[in-house]
Order: structure tokens, then sequence, then C-alpha cells
């Protein structure tokens, strides 16, 4: 995440409730992304976290016409003062779950590492585009002080019109023979600031998504983002208080074939996803 894309706590935990994220943009002659828009500031709901993970990469979707950081605890992540690679360390992540979002993480910065990623999956997934399940994910995984207003900015933000946009029913159902994927992917994390009762992580994905199937005229596409969660630690677990997306880091797209949508369709349906950990 870049440095200037900050973020206040939401309103009724002492802050302006105000976020700045970066939104994607266009390749122009830099593969890398080149010059980035400036800031955008918004009280809207597509700045709150839940939407920063998914209502950027879907409006682009809907749009489209068819001090170097390290690990807090550097004696368990290897090298002092370098962040370690995102692997197995023998410290056990999680120890319960909370309907299927995996919660439970030591008090530790692993375990902040460890909620943040999956947090980021949970936060990037199909049942966000679903009242009941959106309700659920959001109570599981925020500090219960963020969570009463989040739902309610959510749900208004999810509006009829904006899931048709993306192809979806007022429900957030797809077509009857078509597939609507949304997954996020993490690719690594690292802490950026920690102490016993907070920590801010950030966690590098890339995301999938759009409508697979014969007919989809809104094709299954991929994303690359950060995702920077500010996390407290209440009733003994990680929660997120917080959160900002930015672009990036994006690399250069390979020469694969792109599937068909029956494959892709075929392919979510058939390869589960994972619990992450540091």
């Amino acid at each position: 995440m870049s440095p200037g894309d900050e973020h206040d706590s939401f309103g009724g935990v002492g802050g302006s409730g105000q976020t700045r994220t970066r939104l994607p943009e266009g390749n122009g002659g830099d593969v890398y992304g080149g010059a980035r828009r400036p800031v955008r500031s918004s009280r809207s709901l597509i700045t709150v976290v839940g939407v920063v993970v998914l209502l950027v990469a879907a409006i682009a979707f809907a749009n489209r016409g068819g001090g170097e950081p390290a690990d807090a605890t550097g004696a368990r992540s290897g090298t002092p003062g370098k962040t370690a690679p995102t692997a197995a360390t023998g410290v056990r992540p999680v120890t319960g779950k909370n309907g299927a979002i995996p919660t439970g993480y030591s008090h530790d910065d692993q375990g902040a590492q460890s909620a943040a990623t999956n947090y980021a999956v949970a936060l990037g997934s199909v049942d966000m585009f679903q009242a009941g399940p959106r309700e659920g994910i959001v109570r599981a995984i925020h500090d219960p002080k963020v969570a009463d207003d989040l739902v309610r900015q959510l749900d208004a933000a999810y509006t009829a019109d904006f899931l048709a946009g993306i192809g979806l029913d007022a429900n957030g159902t797809a077509p009857a023979g078509l597939t609507f994927v949304s997954r996020t992917i993490p690719v690594g994390a690292k802490v950026r600031d920690y102490t016993d009762a907070s920590a801010t992580v950030e966690v590098w994905c890339t995301g999938l998504v759009g409508l697979a199937g014969t007919g989809s005229t809104k094709p299954v596409t991929s994303t690359w983002f950060t995702l920077t969660e500010k996390l407290t630690w209440v009733g003994g677990d990680w929660r997120v208080e917080s959160s900002t997306q930015s672009e990036g880091p994006t690399p250069v797209n390979g020469d694969n074939r792109a599937s068909t949508a029956d494959e892709i369709a075929e392919a979510v349906q058939g390869y589960g996803g994972f619990t992450y950990a540091r």
C-alpha cells in the first residue's frame, strides 16, 4: 500500500469515517501502472472495508462495457529486519472457526498476519454480495464497535442497480446457467506496525471476478491489489477495525491461453479454497 493511503477508524471509534482509496487505473505505457491518479477521498460506502475489497474490482468490471517494514518478531520470522517468505513455521495459527471463517489466532505478529490474510479471503468472497451471508462475515471478523454501522452501510451500498451492473439479480444471484465468481487469493503478507493491542498488516492479493459459463457477457478477469488492514485485539482474537486498498503490485501478463467460460466455471466449482497461515 502506498504510504499516502491513510484511513481513519470508522465513525464511533474516534475517527471521521473517511477513507482514501486508490482506485484501479489503466496500464498506459508502463506495464506496472505508470503515473497514478490522485487519491480520492469519500465518506461513501465504496471506500469502507469489505466494499474496499470487492466493489473496487466489481465497479471496474461493471463499467468495462462488456523505513522498510519488517516482521515485528524477527527471531521467529528469520533474519531480523527482513520479511520472511510466507511459509509454515510450526506455530498453530488457528484454533477454531466462526461459521466458515477461521478464528482464534495467536496473540503475536504471526497471528495478526494469519488473521488479516484469511479475512481478506472472506471479504473477497461471493457471500459478500448477499445480505445474510455478508452480515455474518462482517460480524465474524470486525471489532463489534464498528460492525453495526458497517452492516447498515454495506446493505445500502449493494443496491439492485449495482448488482445488476455486474450481472446479478437484486438478491445477488447469478442468471441461470452462469456462475458468479469472486475470489481473493493472497500472495503474501507483512506487518507494518505491531503492538500487543493492535497491528497493521498488508496483504498482497490477486483476485477473480466475473460471470463464468456459456453466453456470459462479463467474463472472469483478474485483478491485483494490496489490502492494508488495521487490526485490534478484542475478545481474545484479532478483529478488523479498518482497512484500505491500493492497486498492485501487478506483474506482467504471461502467455497463457485464456480458458473458455465453461472451463472457468468448472474450475471454480471444483477447486476449494484454503486457510492461510503465516
